[in-house]
């Protein structure tokens, strides 16, 4: 059997090479994943070490300019995309992990089990995440990517949570759970074998929703002067550039192409999680 014959048999596979959204969300998405892995190894300098005259515009030996503090732009560009990547994938994986969690036990134990993990849920609903993420980081004296990535995930997993419980509910009494459940299999495996694997689809696109909250996360708090004290991201070069009035002074490449590259960064899982879904739906897909 052909490749060709290996992909047309597998209808998801099929779907999700011609779909437009789900080619270009990954192309951009692997794109900045590749420029942030190799892009640290093409420069000569430092994220914040001196190198050369700042207001320098992009050209040949600064190929995005300089601040205003003489560090090159490209420089603090790539590993502030490793910053985002990180903080994307641990920060999202442990809201996902934390959402399945509660999700999952809630829908299938159900009765004080479910009552108590929901009104958990609910509290976190109503408290604002980003007055958490806020009060959470303002005590912290060392703030590294770790500590914001593990305060991120704690607060962004309720709506996660809900969704996975209703889903678990409308499954769990199915014939196949009632099957597994009269031949006493452990509570986890049934939750796993039985209900996740009937929601792979949903609970991977669940987790792209997360990494893109967790980045959307990360930058607001950078922003706003509560990232990490250490090292340099995308959303402290904003920051930087926005104290120093980089737009006032016309230095547009230090505020303009972070806040660009999160944009695209962002809206390429976006572009991947609408595409998924027409994928993963029958009748939402493009023939």
């Amino acid at each position: 059997m052909t490749l060709k014959e290996k992909i047309k048999n597998n209808d998801y596979l099929y779907f999700m090479l011609r779909n437009k959204k789900v080619l270009f969300g990954f192309f951009v998405f692997l794109f900045f994943l590749l420029l942030g892995l190799v892009g640290p190894h093409l420069s000569k300098y430092g994220p914040l070490e001196y190198a050369g005259p700042g207001y320098m515009p992009p050209g040949k030996e600064y190929w995005l300019g300089t601040d205003i503090f003489g560090h090159d732009v490209y420089t603090q560009l790539v590993y502030g995309l490793r910053s985002s990547y990180f903080v994307g994938f641990f920060g999202g994986t442990l809201a996902t992990i934390i959402g399945l969690f509660v999700g999952f036990l809630s829908g299938y134990k159900g009765k004080w089990v479910d009552e108590l993990l929901m009104m958990l849920t609910n509290v976190m609903l109503v408290i604002p995440t980003l007055a958490i993420l806020i009060i959470i980081s303002s005590y912290l004296s060392f703030r590294g990517m770790v500590f914001e990535s593990i305060i991120i995930g704690i607060t962004n997993w309720p709506w996660t949570a809900r969704a996975i419980r209703s889903l678990t509910m409308s499954i769990k009494n199915k014939e196949f759970v009632n099957l597994s459940r009269i031949s006493s299999l452990p509570t986890g495996k049934i939750i796993i074998e039985d209900i996740a694997s009937n929601m792979f689809s949903y609970i991977f696109m669940v987790f792209i929703l997360q990494f893109a909250g967790a980045v959307l996360s990360a930058v607001t708090l950078d922003f706003i002067g509560l990232g990490p004290t250490k090292g340099i991201s995308l959303g402290l070069m904003m920051q930087i550039a926005r104290d120093w009035n980089a737009v006032q002074l016309g230095m547009w490449w230090w505020a303009i192409i972070p806040g660009l590259v999160i944009t695209l960064l962002v809206s390429s899982l976006y572009f991947i999680n609408t595409g998924l879904d027409e994928v993963f739906n029958p009748k939402l897909r493009e023939m």
